[in-house]
């Protein structure tokens, strides 16, 4: 009985044996049948607009054996080879030639091929495309992956100082590496359609002035100098995660600022005007503008006036809008934060509300008017007025939509919708890669925003953000965005 064992013992053994030895001897026999072809994760890789001499992040693609025997692929090459913009770089290697030989994959395996671009300077203004294949040739047959990347110029600003008034225009992006200062007293004007990419911790600091003129069909643009994907595995905008850059900073006392049709996003701070002179407050005005998902804050001032029409101010870690001493107008304006409501951002939201009046320190008088605004977001307080005699502050408050743990009965408050717990108040409020969706605040066709304006004040802001009339159906909204049918 025992020997019986023994011997159905060996014949496993030596079956087993037998089976990986044939397995290996099959990895070591390379097929030479032109119909055994290779598979990749994608037949066209796109590059984003890339900088010229900057180059991009590299682009993964994966090449799959599915066959049930080994290949050796005879070439893997950039058309174009040396002179190409596209470098290609097999399992960790690169050649300067961009070709390799005799790659050998494994029965249904995997490998690694990533390209990069780097694109030299032109004299053109204009994008510019780029092109070229990447060849697979196995057994005499080839195999195809369009490669296509934009091109585009730059100005480059490395810690330049303003010393006189400057204006910047939209021939050229520039792209600012450490701090774009201007000088104390001097004017940067920003034309319509300028474009302004921040490379990692850059910052424009200005100590004199800032007028940033875009419009609705030209708007200036400030966001980080990333155009590439975050993964690999899910691949996300670096655009779309906060902290790419580091934000604006205000810092004279005798300042005059403009900003508008601004759209910025992204940073690590969007508008930081901060003045400790009391007696000399000076002044911002935004007016259709955008100011998005930023690490720290969306929108700090101290000791300063500040008039807010039509802008939106959204998704912060920590305060969206910060208010400390001056005279204060909002009308129109959507104010709202969901930072928690994304799968990539590095940092979860504490609990500061959305808006926060703080009227607590010695700062210069203060005055705050809100019109026809809406205060929301994902915490249960996204309103906060901080004051020694909250009935005797300077403040109105009038026809707004207020997410707020308890509705206020103080006099400033009027014709307020206060926000109940199940209400869809904008169309979209998250960000989810996989799912293609970002955040929208447009008004959603059953949100409690609709209809609840003032319409004198309407009329005196009649147009939206995207210059939608508001007066159009004759019952205006609160917020950014009039809402607008799908049909319309």
């Amino acid at each position: 009985m025992i020997s019986t064992y023994k011997n159905q013992f060996y014949y496993l053994f030596f079956s087993f044996l037998f089976t990986v030895g044939l397995s290996s001897c099959n990895d070591d026999v390379f097929s030479t049948n032109p119909d055994n072809k290779l598979s990749f994760s994608t037949d066209t890789l796109s590059f984003d607009t890339v900088f010229t001499s900057v180059g991009s992040a590299t682009a993964k693609i994966m090449v799959y054996n599915r066959n049930n025997v080994a290949l050796n692929i005879g070439s893997i090459r950039i058309v174009g080879g040396k002179e190409s913009y596209f470098h290609v770089n097999v399992d960790g290697s690169l050649n300067e030639n961009n070709q390799f030989e005799s790659i050998e994959i494994r029965a249904n395996d995997s490998l690694y091929v990533f390209v990069s671009v780097t694109i030299d300077p032109t004299k053109e203004n204009t994008p510019l495309v780029i092109e070229d294949l990447l060849t697979f040739e196995t057994n005499g047959v080839k195999q195809n992956i369009q490669i296509q990347a934009i091109g585009q110029n730059i100005k480059r600003l490395l810690n330049v100082r303003i010393k006189n008034d400057s204006t910047l225009n939209d021939s050229l992006p520039y792209v600012v590496y450490g701090n774009l200062v201007v000088d104390s007293a001097k004017t940067l004007t920003l034309n319509p359609g300028c474009k302004l990419y921040f490379h990692n911790n850059a910052n424009l600091v200005v100590y004199g002035n800032l007028k940033a003129s875009g419009t609705k069909e030209k708007p200036i643009l400030m966001r980080g100098d990333r155009l590439d994907n975050i993964k690999f595995s899910t691949p996300f905008p670096y655009n779309n995660v906060a902290g790419q850059w580091g934000g604006i900073y205000l810092l004279w006392s005798g300042a005059t600022h403009v900003l508008q049709h601004v759209n910025m996003n992204s940073g690590y701070v969007g508008i930081y005007l901060f003045n400790n002179d009391r007696s000399s407050l000076p002044s911002l005005s935004l007016t259709n503008c955008r100011i998005h998902n930023f690490l720290l804050y969306g929108l700090i001032v101290q000791n300063a006036n500040i008039t807010a029409i039509n802008t939106e101010i959204t998704n912060s870690s920590s305060f969206s809008v910060y208010l400390n001493g001056g005279s204060h107008e909002f009308a129109h304006c959507t104010i709202a934060n969901y930072f928690n409501n994304s799968n990539v951002q590095p940092a979860s939201r504490d609990k500061k509300p959305a808006v926060m009046i703080m009227n607590l320190n010695r700062v210069a008088p203060m005055e705050s008017r809100f019109y026809n605004c809406i205060v929301s977001g994902s915490s249960e307080n996204e309103f906060s007025l901080a004051t020694r005699f909250e009935n005797q502050y300077n403040g109105t408050f009038k026809n707004c939509y207020i997410k707020k743990t308890k509705a206020s009965e103080l006099p400033q408050f009027t014709g307020i919708k206060w926000a109940n717990k199940n209400d869809t108040v904008f169309k979209s409020i998250r960000y989810d890669y996989e799912k293609k969706t970002y955040f929208d605040f447009m008004l959603d066709s059953v949100s409690p925003a609709r209809g609840i304006a003032d319409k004198t004040i309407a009329r005196k802001y009649r147009f939206d953000i995207n210059g939608n009339s508001r007066m159009a159906d004759g019952a205006p909204d609160a917020g950014a965005y009039e809402w607008k049918s799908n049909k319309e």
